[in-house]
C-alpha cells in the first residue's frame, strides 16, 4: 500500500492493516477559522467508497466504549470516521480470513482540527470486513461517520472489545488519557460479545483493485 495524494492535496496514508487508511483532509484557514471538504466522492472512489448512503453522528461521555461492530452482507459497510468535538481513540481489527493482516488491530487518535496540533482533524477509512470501535476521551465527544450502506439491525454483529486482539489498545488508551475504571461505560450487548477466536468466520479476503472489494461473505451463522 502506498500513500495516495488527492486532487486538492488531501492524503490517504496507509496504516499497518491491509486496505485501512488514515485520511488527512486539506484544511484551508486563516484568522477567521477554516474550510475543509471532508468528503470528495471521486477521491474516496479511489479507495473503493462509491457512495454516501448515510451520515451518522453519536455523542458519548468520557470513558464510553463502543464496539467492536460490523454488519453482515448484503449490508456490510465501509466507513469514514472522524471526531468533530471532544476526542476518541478509534480501534479497528481486520477480520477477513486470508488477509495479510487478519486478526491484527490498530488504533488512531481522532480529534477536531486545530492548526496548532499536528495530526488533528484526521479521518480513518475502515473497509468492509473490519470490526470497528472506539473509546471516548472527553465528555460530549461527537463522533461522525459516512457509510456506504444502510443500517440494518438484523445484520448487525460484533466481537469483543477486550479480546486478545484489541484489549491492549484499549488499555493503553485508558492509561494514557487517565480514564479510570469507574469512568468506563460499555453497553450490556457489547460487554457480552465473544472474542474473534470464538466467532464464526464472516469474511474472506480476496485481492482486488479497490480496498472495499477485498472481501467476500461467508454465511458463518
Amino acid at each position: 500500500m502506498e500513500e495516495i495524494i488527492f486532487t486538492n492535496g488531501a492524503k490517504a496514508i496507509p496504516t499497518e492493516l491491509q486496505d485501512c487508511y488514515i485520511i488527512e483532509p486539506k484544511y484551508f484557514g486563516d484568522e477567521r477559522g477554516y474550510f475543509v471538504a471532508d468528503f470528495i466522492l471521486e477521491d474516496m472512489q479511489k479507495l473503493g467508497f462509491d457512495q454516501v448512503y448515510q451520515h451518522n453522528t453519536s455523542k458519548s461521555a468520557k470513558g464510553v466504549v463502543r464496539g467492536m461492530h460490523f454488519q453482515l452482507d448484503p449490508y456490510a459497510q465501509t466507513k469514514i470516521v472522524s471526531v468533530i468535538s471532544g476526542a476518541a481513540v478509534d480501534v479497528v481489527i481486520d477480520i477477513r480470513v486470508g488477509s495479510p493482516t487478519y486478526g491484527q488491530a490498530t488504533s488512531v487518535l481522532l480529534t477536531p482540527y486545530d492548526p496548532n496540533i499536528p495530526g488533528s482533524g484526521r479521518q480513518l477509512y475502515v473497509p468492509r470486513g473490519f470490526a470497528h470501535g472506539f473509546v471516548s476521551l472527553k465528555d460530549n465527544t461527537l463522533f461522525q461517520y459516512y457509510v456506504d450502506n444502510k443500517y440494518a439491525p438484523q445484520y448487525e454483529e460484533g466481537i469483543s472489545w477486550n479480546g486478545e486482539e484489541t484489549t491492549e489498545l484499549f488499555k493503553k488508551a485508558f492509561d494514557e488519557y487517565k480514564i479510570s475504571n469507574a469512568e468506563i461505560t460499555i453497553s450490556a450487548k457489547d460487554q457480552a460479545r465473544l472474542s474473534l477466536k470464538y466467532e464464526p468466520k464472516y469474511f474472506t479476503y480476496q485481492k482486488n483493485s479497490k480496498a472495499s472489494d477485498n472481501y467476500s461473505f461467508e454465511a458463518g451463522v
